[in-house]
């Protein structure tokens, strides 16, 4: 076997695939005195990096479990003139998680919260910060299920570890006071050792019709607000807007007909 088949069959082994692809160009650079062996390596590794970066990126997006990939880019603040476009722009950043802070984000349905915390969760995934998203829902759901099944703290566990945690619904659906418990001692456990992004449409007043329980909500809404910026959202809902505006737009178009 040649050298050259065997420096192949390495770097298969190796799966070191961009250096494979573009092996045989940089050979011939080399060999016609266009670039020297150090700046091929430079280049060749550089290349190997960027895309293991790039995948690895786009794995911790999509294990994250995002509704959808809408990012800042996508959002259309000039609808919701009261947002603060540079502190989001700050969240974006992601100083908030140095110092494990929450985020609260409360508003009527269609405001944009979800978009925004998906935003944020985005972000912090694509600099490869083990993030979640999840319907609050669906988290009691899985609390519940872990109980029953004796799993409880193994599923606790499983939501604490992510740096980043996105709860997502608060609100449109009560919380019974042994669901709320379970709760709790999620939010306790992540207490100043995890960030954790909330979208909400009750007023934090009100959390108590969440839970059915003051102290309980009490205690939640402690720890939750301790370290954590709050963003009330005031605006009219982008759903119901683009659902007018369709209508609007088809009745245009039976007139003209």
């Amino acid at each position: 076997m040649s050298n050259y088949q065997n420096l192949y069959k390495n770097l298969e082994e190796l799966k070191l695939n961009q250096i494979k692809l573009n092996i045989d160009k940089y050979i011939e650079k080399i060999n016609n005195n266009e670039i020297g062996v150090l700046e091929a390596l430079n280049e060749l590794t550089t290349k190997e990096i960027e895309v293991k970066n790039y995948n690895a990126r786009n794995a911790m997006v999509k294990v994250a479990g995002f509704p959808h990939l809408k990012e800042f880019k996508d959002f259309e603040f000039e609808f919701q003139p009261k947002i603060n476009k540079q502190q989001f722009l700050d969240f974006e950043s992601l100083r908030f998680l140095e110092n494990n802070s929450n985020i609260m984000l409360i508003g009527n349905s269609g405001v944009g919260k979800t978009h925004l915390a998906t935003s944020i969760g985005i972000a912090a995934a694509k600099k490869r910060i083990s993030t979640y998203f999840i319907k609050c829902q669906d988290l009691i759901e899985q609390l519940r299920k872990a109980y029953i099944e004796h799993k409880l703290e193994s599923r606790i566990k499983h939501f604490s570890k992510y740096k980043l945690l996105i709860i997502d619904e608060i609100g449109y659906l009560p919380i019974g006071e042994h669901e709320a418990k379970m709760f709790f001692q999620l939010i306790d456990r992540r207490y100043e050792c995890k960030s954790t992004i909330i979208t909400s449409n009750i007023n934090l007043s009100d959390w108590d019709k969440i839970f059915l329980d003051k102290l309980l909500a009490s205690a939640i809404l402690d720890r939750l607000i301790h370290h954590s910026t709050i963003v009330n959202i005031s605006g009219k809902s982008y759903r119901t807007a683009m659902a007018l505006s369709n209508i609007s737009e088809s009745k245009k178009q039976e007139t003209c007909t």
